[in-house]
């Protein structure tokens, strides 16, 4: 049953919410956090274990140096801490996909804390700050069969696969944020999208949402307008999208406000985002760290990163996100409002790569910001999700380029893309999309728009030469858009003696 809402205006306009975002983000080690069990997605079922990643009696943990020196990496790179002295801990809970009924995790000595970040929403820089990035593992997967929604209620039973159980798994959990309330789910959404883009400059993870490589916890709370107390909080977990960070947050607010202002109490509690219906359903009533019984991890030595071996890595990091962002747009020649709707549009790492295959950036952003925003938007996906990618828009742009296609065909090409059509050679062939180009072909079509058109033919004579648009504007119905348009005027300039 779906819970009641107030729309978004009407709860912003009575409550603040306030945020708090942990995205997790597994990395691309080749071996686990602690095993040499590989980490490779798509593997067989319970291929990829051993007795560590198991759980099984007398089985001893390595820490994985290459995890280590990646999380100290995203840490610097949000200017956090980096601790001299940390460990591990055991974080203490049941859950079946779970094999040692405990995860190996860190609590009150994280790797990383005290850091901040920023991030662009309608021009203005939003400050997050970082409370800590912490290392621990990953959970098993449990797949639920024989239910109507894929989850454990309702199921006739469950099946668990432990490769993933043991995968390096960095937390990144932010201060509380508050900004302006129309602003917060648009922050949200900018955030790990941001995080995205800074973790594959870094080379630490693949962040394929869609195969859990990140994902986002949404804390959602609201206090009552102008209040300095904060509400009881809610968490959305494993939100595996831009857009759906963006979504859930606003529905969280939605419900949360009308269960407020109903006379209620939000409970706290774990929640599930369900994407088709773009709503969030109670999971378990959320546990504070008491709960957990967070010990001292007894089989793992500390950490205690040298401090030389921390200012090797400093000088290692790419570009800081802002600084970036400004070259580019120098580079690029944007005004600041083309700049903003690139960022705003995600399409910011999408124009990147595509302008690395040798496409002007005015072309690349025609394209991102044109018709494949276009398709996200009416797909309700992320661009990084059509399918379509930097290599398909630099060939397409070639294709343009050389004569073969004019932006109309292209289109029309970028349709059969994102439809599955096959490749940019068979969608060209199958729906007919070479450009007329051939001298013969346009004369013909020329002499048949001047055979039609013998008033417009006199006006051109007359001395009104630019009459002779309205003779291309024919030629090109007459040859379906499919004509070389700079050809056709050529052409016609010459036939008419213009």
């Amino acid at each position: 049953m779906t819970a009641e809402v107030f729309a978004i205006e009407d709860a912003l306009a009575q409550y603040d919410p306030v945020l708090g975002l942990e995205v997790h983000v597994e990395l691309n080690t080749k071996s686990k956090m602690f095993c040499g069990c590989p980490t490779e997605f798509g593997a067989p079922p319970n291929t990829q274990t051993c007795p560590v990643c198991l759980g099984l009696p007398g089985a001893l943990p390595v820490v994985n140096a290459r995890a280590v020196e990646s999380a100290i990496k995203i840490g610097l790179a949000l200017n956090c801490e980096i601790a001299e002295w940390c460990r591990f801990a055991r974080k203490n809970y049941f859950y079946p996909d779970m094999p040692k009924n405990f995860q190996t995790s860190q609590y009150d000595e994280p790797i990383a804390f005290n850091g901040w970040t920023e991030v662009v929403v309608d021009g203005e820089t939003y400050r997050i700050e970082i409370e800590r990035a912490h290392m621990e593992e990953d959970t098993g997967k449990s797949t639920h069969v024989g239910g109507a929604t894929g989850r454990i209620h309702g199921a006739s039973h469950s099946l668990v696969d432990y490769n993933r159980a043991g995968i390096p798994l960095i937390e990144i959990v932010t201060k509380t944020i508050e900004v302006a309330p129309d602003k917060a789910a648009a922050v949200a959404r900018a955030y790990v999208s941001m995080l995205r883009d800074l973790l594959l400059a870094l080379d630490v993870s693949d962040v394929r949402m869609d195969q859990g490589s990140l994902r986002c916890d949404a804390n959602v709370s609201l206090k009552p307008r102008g209040s300095k107390v904060l509400g009881t909080r809610t968490e959305t977990k494993n939100v595996n999208s831009f857009r759906s960070v963006e979504r859930a947050v606003t529905y969280e607010i939605t419900r949360q406000a009308a269960v407020l202002a109903s006379g209620g109490k939000v409970l706290q509690e774990t929640r599930h985002w369900h994407e088709d219906t773009g709503v969030t359903t109670s999971g378990r009533e959320k546990s504070d760290a008491d709960d957990y019984r967070y010990f001292p991890e007894p089989d793992l030595v500390p950490v205690a990163p040298s401090r030389e071996w921390v200012e090797e890595l400093r000088a290692t990091l790419p570009e800081a996100p802002s600084t970036r962002r400004v070259r580019l747009q120098e580079e690029w020649g944007f005004t600041d409002l083309e700049m903003r709707d690139v960022i705003n549009g995600n399409a910011l790492e999408p124009i990147v790569k595509t302008v690395e295959l040798g496409v002007s950036p005015a072309a690349a952003k025609k394209w991102w910001l044109g018709e494949l925003a276009r398709a996200a938007n009416e797909s309700g996906k992320d661009l990084a999700d059509l399918g379509v990618g930097p290599v398909d828009v630099s060939n397409v742009q070639q294709r343009v380029d050389k004569g073969e296609l004019n932006d109309k065909l292209a289109r029309q090409v970028f349709d059969g893309l994102l439809k599955g059509e096959g490749s940019i050679d068979e969608i060209i062939e199958s729906r007919g999309l070479a450009l007329v180009s051939d001298d013969s072909a346009l004369i013909e079509a020329i002499d048949r728009a001047i055979a039609a058109n013998p008033d417009v033919v006199e006006k051109v004579n007359s001395g009104k030469p630019a009459a002779a648009g309205a003779l291309i504007g024919a030629v090109m119905k007459d040859l379906r858009g499919q004509g070389d348009a700079a050809k056709v005027r050529e052409l016609l300039n010459a036939k008419l003696g213009i």
